[in-house]
């Protein structure tokens, strides 16, 4: 597949309005936010990347393979992930293949020529969008990638990657982090964490984010008992009964917290939560880790436990975040063979008035406790989540996410929930990210989109200029920082 030659990529108006009066106002809106510093309060960086501080390896390993947002439409084409540089890892993403021995990884070489070859499949995607800007921004190709152009494109990002600028811990403050969470397992040791931390070298600030999920999820009996061993081993907590287990969470939320952590993350299928008692929720769990489990007994404890990561949160000030309605891993056969997220979850229909009535019924209104609302279910805009969030004080509206956080998508959110809970339950934006280097492109994204969609606004006379210039500084750096406590 080839594309036709273009002008220099990417253009300085991209996502701005396409004329006055709208299109001066965005540019003066987005002049004042540009080169605010990033707030990356949810994304997927390994922590370790930052703490080893060695070279990207090559231009395929760094900006194709690991992002499952490229992967993902490359996959359309028919092209096979393994051909994309994606490892086979087993079904727990454990990094152990399930054959005896894995098939040779493709040259890198190859990789980036299949999507440059794939390149016109990109048109008009928010992905095309961000490698634009990656390509441009850090590697000066500010021209379509094309097969003619593959090898020289090639050769150019390698020999950038070899300059001391390009390692990690260069690009952090080139990037203008002021902050990047990662996203965590509470059996994780959090070692890369304590080595930055400990680092007299670094200076940055990279905080994880306790995500318990596979631990309140109960899947199979074994499996499942394996891993709250883990939690009791990592905690130094006997998980063998209901009250160890929950303390053992409670310990390892202190743990995250003393290495910088503010927030909890929860994907689960559904966001339900009902309380049980002490005697009950206890009883439910003997019965899940003797294998004795009665029909529904699994969704009464992850229900439960949602209810009792409200009540630690309200106790101990980490911020919930919640992003429900995601039908994970699709494509049986390509977990069974590459493990969790590869680009093969998809939406499904979500509520969240009834399901959070109980925890919004007791945490609502509580001063210690805060929940960030995410959602791929468009339906729930206007309907449920901006009615609900212009009410209660704790519940904030999580930026647009994964499929929509593209720049019409983004407008669309941003046009049903302000009229009704206003902009200050916004909780700006989220990257969302595994591809290091494509954070600051995300960014730009939504700090244009968002600007172009103030401009509209003040051009109708519904906002005035003054307030839109506040409003694009808060969700583009207040926002975040107030929503998810990161002082």
């Amino acid at each position: 597949m080839t594309s036709s030659p273009q002008r220099a990529l990417p253009h300085p108006d991209r996502l701005l309005p396409a004329g006055p009066p709208e299109l001066d106002i965005a540019r003066e809106l987005y002049g004042q936010v540009a080169g605010l510093p990033l707030v990356s309060p949810h994304g997927h960086v390994d922590a370790a990347v930052l703490a080893r501080d060695e070279p990207f390896p090559d231009p395929a390993a760094l900006l194709v393979s690991p992002d499952h947002y490229v992967t993902r439409l490359l996959h359309t084409q028919g092209v096979p992930l393994e051909q994309l540089g994606v490892p086979a890892r087993g079904a727990r993403g454990t990094g152990a293949p399930l054959e005896a021995e894995a098939p040779p990884q493709p040259a890198p070489r190859e990789v980036w020529r299949l999507l440059c070859r794939y390149w016109p499949v990109f048109r008009g995607t928010a992905m095309r969008l961000w490698l634009e800007h990656e390509l441009a921004e850090l590697f000066g190709i500010n021209q379509p990638l094309t097969e003619q152009t593959a090898d020289q494109t090639y050769d150019q990002v390698t020999a950038c990657l070899e300059r001391p600028d390009m390692r990690p811990r260069a690009l952090f403050h080139r990037f203008g982090l002021e902050v990047l969470a990662t996203t965590n397992s509470p059996l994780e040791d959090l070692a890369a964490h304590r080595a930055l931390q400990d680092d007299p070298a670094w200076d940055g600030q990279v905080v994880p984010t306790f995500r318990p999920d596979v631990l309140i999820e109960p899947g199979e009996t074994r499996q499942w008992n394996d891993l709250l061993d883990q939690l009791g081993r990592v905690s130094g907590i006997d998980t063998g009964s209901y009250r160890g287990y929950i303390a053992a969470l409670e310990g390892r939320r202190a743990a995250f917290q003393a290495l910088g952590a503010t927030a909890t993350d929860h994907g689960h299928f559904s966001v339900e939560a009902c309380a049980l008692s002490e005697p009950e929720a206890s009883r439910l769990y003997d019965r899940l880790r003797l294998g004795r489990r009665q029909p529904g007994d699994e969704e009464a404890f992850r229900s439960h436990m949602l209810m009792e990561m409200a009540r630690m949160s309200a106790d101990d000030g980490l911020v919930m975040q919640l992003h429900p309605g995601v039908w994970r891993n699709h494509d049986t056969a390509a977990h069974a063979r590459f493990g969790p997220d590869i680009g093969a979850d998809f939406p499904v229909a979500t509520n969240f008035t009834a399901s959070l009535h109980q925890l919004l019924d007791r945490f609502g209104s509580h001063p210690g406790f805060r929940a960030v609302a995410f959602t791929v279910d468009e339906t729930v805009f206007s309907r449920e989540l901006a009615p609900m969030a212009s009410y209660y004080p704790a519940l904030w509206l999580g930026a647009p996410w994964w499929f929509l956080d593209a720049p019409s998508a983004m407008t669309r959110f941003w046009s049903a929930v302000t009229e009704t809970a206003g902009f200050s339950k916004l909780a700006g934006f989220v990257d969302d990210t595994r591809a290091y280097c494509s954070i600051p492109a995300r960014h730009d994204v939504a700090r244009r989109a968002y600007c172009s969609f103030l401009s509209r606004l003040v051009a109708e006379h519904r906002l005035g200029q003054p307030d839109a210039r506040d409003l694009a500084v808060d969700f583009s750096y207040r926002s975040p920082k107030a929503a998810f406590r990161l002082g």
